[in-house]
């Protein structure tokens, strides 16, 4: 049986090699939440951000074209070469790369005015200690964003979702329920300012294809979906191929 020693080194295992998928990939690359994104950033022009598991960079390419300097951060080298090589192509000359995990940013008390971060919370091995960095490295009233996929709550609903995301990855931790976000949130010092929700499609052959979810899982899922009650399916919307919605959410907070 193969194993990784801790978590952090599965994450940069299974996203590693598909780096240059997720920069082509529609479910990333567009959104409401980037549109909203782009407005919101445009209040920031001299901002330092930095983008918390940027990924393969959508929210940093959208940050940098508002924004003073933006410095991309994540686990995996081989998500940060495909954010250098693709901001160099855009012109993007103010995205700088940084390599390290959300729980121990590398970045000097009271350093950034704003910290973004999408789709990459739920892989956080530790999301309090993370959210505590970023408390730390956020000036005195700076801002915090973040864009996810959230739990319904319900644990019927819950369970659900977090069952089919681990098997898709099986590096996921947690989408987190709106409320425990707030706990999460508010525990860290932040005040709530605003919440974005919304429903995000999601194309089966599309979701899976690139975490190369092994054809064994993929299966599971599909089998899964057939023994659901029809509240589970009407709340997915979930379809005959797979395909399903799910809820994703943006939340805006404060530091004191």
């Amino acid at each position: 049986m193969k194993t990784t020693p801790n978590h952090h080194q599965h994450v940069v295992e299974q996203f590693g090699a598909q780096a240059q998928h997720y920069l082509n990939s529609a479910v990333h690359a567009q959104g409401k939440d980037l549109t909203w994104l782009a407005q919101r950033l445009a209040a920031f022009p001299d901002a330092h951000i930095i983008d918390v598991g940027c990924g393969a960079g959508h929210a940093s390419f959208v940050a940098a074209q508002h924004v003073a300097r933006v410095t991309a951060y994540d686990l995996s080298t081989e998500m940060l070469s495909v954010v250098a090589q693709a901001a160099q192509q855009k012109g993007l000359n103010n995205i700088h790369t940084q390599q390290g995990p959300a729980e121990s940013l590398p970045f000097a008390n009271a350093s950034a005015d704003v910290i973004i971060s999408r789709y990459s919370a739920h892989h956080w091995h530790d999301v309090g200690r993370a959210l505590r960095e970023i408390q730390r490295v956020l000036k005195p009233g700076g801002t915090v964003i973040l864009m996810d996929v959230v739990s319904p709550g319900h644990p019927v609903l819950d369970i659900y979702l977090q069952t089919v995301e681990m098997l898709r990855d099986t590096s996921h931790v947690r989408n987190y329920a709106p409320g425990e976000w707030m706990t999460l949130l508010t525990e860290s010092g932040f005040a709530i300012r605003q919440l974005q929700a919304d429903k995000l499609p999601l194309e089966f052959s599309s979701w899976i294809a690139p975490m190369r979810t092994p054809p064994h899982f993929s299966t599971a899922i599909l089998a899964l979906q057939k023994t659901l009650s029809a509240e589970v399916i009407d709340y997915f919307a979930i379809q005959a191929d797979g395909s399903f919605s799910t809820d994703i959410m943006t939340i805006e907070a404060q530091r004191a």
